[in-house]
């Protein structure tokens, strides 16, 4: 469900072919289909429109000012986890009020922020989080709304460990048990009204059974609450919904919404949802260029060293993640007939593609099966358009790579490549403090 394809032997962005766009712009570089972002957003949308739910865009996924605009102009609101985060949503024109704001380390300078942007709702990671935002608002002289984040401890819904977040002990949130306390302690604070549930259970999740789990948990939370004379108007049933990292391999949108809209119908509650991955994942690509294969005979090892690496996207060295890897212009017999960790393809070599960082773990893929590739072909790492750009970095004194948006026959850049002056940029003016 993304719009790259392979078109007489030549990978394609819409219209524009990804070799020719590469010419302009060199490599590497992250490229985005803007048909991809809307139809996926649009999808997800329609897939849950029987509960009419406020769609929060998770900024942290992919947070370009120009993508963000997007969704924005198309009616999202937007999950934020930072002060910059929540400047990106303001600066793109996005609803304030249906801004959800996140994150276990919240400073008095972003909740104050926050609060006089009359965002819609802080998702509360603890009591201590709790009681600063209370104290702020009664300064400010504004109410805020909060949702209080909670651990329903679902059975492993199979993500990484590092990216698992709904177990009963992890920095965010709370329990169940510890809700209850929660309500009785804080529910009725007129500065910060307690009146939302907001769970996450983690990403990329690729089974709607473990956010049904979770629901249910929440929604008999809820009906305790209740019952005990506390307003709960929202649940926020988070994010996490998975790409497809291989042809086939996630839910459609619908699978999900098939098993959620039944429980949530009827229950008297505003819903949210916070889909990132699962919008911008698949709408964006990383191009990059085969600098030399080397040879190892000893090990009988074969490496692709290319111009990206770790520093332009870290999934692969930090999760171990899955991108499907392939030239971006091929033989009419290595065309893919879809993206797999295994091709049944002729004529491929197994390779190690590694990148330039002065680190063993910068690999972007291990014995994977290639067609034949030499100095100054290039790759695309698909699925690249969530967390690859947002996690770059300047490791090694590395540029960070341009950032291009497609839009049919007509390409933009939307972020220019880093230049080395802006690697020293702001260490040139020493000051005593």
């Amino acid at each position: 469900m993304d719009h790259f394809t392979y078109r007489d032997g030549r990978l394609h962005c819409e219209q524009v072919a990804l070799d020719d766009l590469a010419d302009r712009v060199g490599t590497p570089a992250y490229v985005y289909s803007k048909q991809t972002f809307t139809d996926h957003y649009r999808a997800i949308v329609d897939a849950f429109s029987a509960l009419d739910p406020i769609v929060c865009y998770s900024i942290k996924s992919c947070g370009n000012l120009h993508i963000v605009k997007l969704l924005a102009s198309m009616g999202s609101g937007m999950d934020v986890v930072s002060g910059g985060e929540l400047y990106r949503a303001r600066q793109a024109g996005a609803d304030m009020s249906k801004v959800v704001y996140a994150g276990v380390g919240k400073t008095d300078a972003e909740i104050t922020e926050a609060i006089e942007a009359e965002i819609g709702w802080f998702n509360i990671e603890s009591e201590a989080e709790f009681e600063n935002i209370a104290r702020l608002a009664e300064q400010l002289g504004k109410p805020a709304h909060g949702a209080l984040r909670i651990n329903p401890d679902v059975a492993d819904p199979r993500t990484h460990a590092k990216t698992t977040t709904g177990s009963k002990e992890t920095k965010f949130g709370v329990d169940i048990a510890r809700a209850r306390r929660f309500f009785e302690t804080y529910g009725r604070n007129p500065h910060c009204r307690l009146d939302a549930i907001h769970l996450h259970i983690g990403s990329p999740i690729y089974s709607p059974e473990p956010y049904v789990d979770a629901t249910a948990r929440a929604l008999e939370l809820i009906d305790e609450l209740r019952a005990g004379g506390h307003v709960i108007d929202t649940i926020d049933i988070g994010g996490g919904y998975a790409a497809d990292y291989e042809s086939g391999k996630s839910p459609a949108y619908q699978e999900y919404a098939d098993a959620l809209v039944p429980l949530l119908r009827g229950k008297d509650l505003r819903v949210i949802i916070e889909p990132g991955r699962t919008i911008a994942g698949n709408a964006g690509v990383m191009v990059t260029q085969v600098q030399y294969v080397k040879e190892s005979t000893s090990a009988a090892k074969r490496f692709v060293i290319v111009d990206a690496g770790m520093h332009n996207l870290v999934r692969p060295a930090m999760y171990d993640a899955f991108h499907f890897i392939w030239p971006t212009r091929v033989a009419p017999e290595h065309t893919p007939p879809h993206r797999a960790a295994e091709m049944p393809l002729p004529g491929l070599e197994t390779s190690d593609i590694v990148g330039p960082i002065c680190e063993t773990g910068d690999t972007l893929a291990k014995a994977r099966d290639l067609p034949p590739v030499q100095r100054g072909d290039r790759l695309c790492v698909f699925t690249a358009g969530a967390y690859g750009m947002v996690m770059a970095s300047n490791y090694n004194a590395f540029p960070r790579p341009v950032e291009v948006l497609v839009d049919g026959e007509r390409a933009t850049v939307i972020r220019r490549r880093e230049t080395y002056d802006d690697l020293v940029l702001t260490e040139r003016d020493a000051h005593p403090v």
